[in-house]
């Protein structure tokens, strides 16, 4: 299925979010026509990145309901906790198609849409979003998730997402929030796991910026060998060698810097283990000296 065209696109909310989706489907062919923001500036800067790219350069809304008027598909790029109520303080039509671009609200945000017999789904780029021209030029590849309870709305942003050289994946109806939540696991806590070795690094006296220097090329590689050979295989370290010696070690290092850190490194190294089991790199009794040696993450004295 070819999927309902989108028509005219229009943002409501200039962010960073909104920019980027704007120039990205503007430079795949898609009219976007209309945006506005909470601050003028934010709604011309969209307007200008759009412009060298549009069919003509987009209006500058000074309220959403102008958006909703002059466009047939409307993207919410707002902040998350606002969603709700932006949808509820403008006239929809039927047959428009409304979509938000969170992660974690359900689309059951856009009911006042869906009440007035629009479209409602969601698009949510599963991409960081920090300098826009770095957002946009990172945007093929990356992946897309697409809900809507509409098969055409649902085809129609699929078609888009492909359009952007995206990767679309569809979402079961009430699953954003762990969706979203588990993909922090490759996202943001990635960096609060990074800033811990760097603070244990700082307890070395190697200054905070030397350490990112020193780490980041760790991190890449063990990117790239996730990519090439997959999860388990592609695991380095203490749990993939079955090295309970070199782990005791480390418990008592990091132990040093606090409880709350120690139990940390053992918990995140439990999952490890497990990892390591399911995928073949050790054996019941590596296993079995590692949980062992982990079991002594938290002793009596302790407490």
């Amino acid at each position: 299925m070819s999927g309902m065209p989108l028509g005219r696109i229009g943002f409501i909310g200039a962010g960073r979010l909104g920019q980027a989706l704007a120039v990205a489907f503007a430079r795949a062919g898609y009219a976007v026509s209309a945006v506005n923001s909470r601050t003028a500036a934010s709604a011309q800067a969209l307007a200008q990145r759009v412009d060298p790219h549009a069919r003509q350069r987009p209006l500058v809304a000074g309220h959403p309901q102008a958006v909703v008027d002059a466009c047939d598909t409307v993207f919410i790029t707002v902040n998350d906790d606002h969603i709700e109520s932006m949808a509820r303080s403008v006239a929809w039509r039927e047959g428009q198609a409304v979509v938000h671009c969170s992660g974690a609200t359900e689309i059951e945000a856009l009911q006042a849409a869906r009440h007035a017999g629009a479209d409602t789904g969601g698009f949510h780029p599963l991409h960081t979003f920090g300098d826009v021209d770095t957002a946009v030029a990172a945007l093929p590849g990356c992946a897309v998730a697409v809900e809507s309870a509409d098969e055409g709305l649902r085809a129609g942003l699929m078609n888009l997402a492909h359009h952007i050289d995206a990767r679309p994946f569809e979402l079961p109806r009430g699953s954003r929030a762990l969706y979203h939540a588990s993909a922090h696991y490759a996202g943001s806590l990635v960096v609060t796991l990074m800033n811990e070795a760097v603070q244990h690094w700082g307890r070395l006296g190697i200054p905070s910026d030397q350490a990112l220097d020193a780490l980041l090329p760790l991190l890449r590689s063990t990117v790239r060998t996730i990519e090439s050979r997959g999860l388990g295989p592609g695991m380095a370290g203490v749990a993939a060698r079955g090295d309970a010696v070199t782990l005791a070690r480390h418990l008592q290092a990091i132990g040093a810097a606090g409880l709350v850190e120690r139990q940390l490194y053992a918990d995140l190294t439990r999952r490890s283990v497990a990892l390591a089991i399911d995928s073949g790199r050790i054996s019941p009794e590596q296993a079995q000296a590692l949980y062992a040696t982990l079991n002594m993450a938290w002793r009596p004295e302790d407490h």
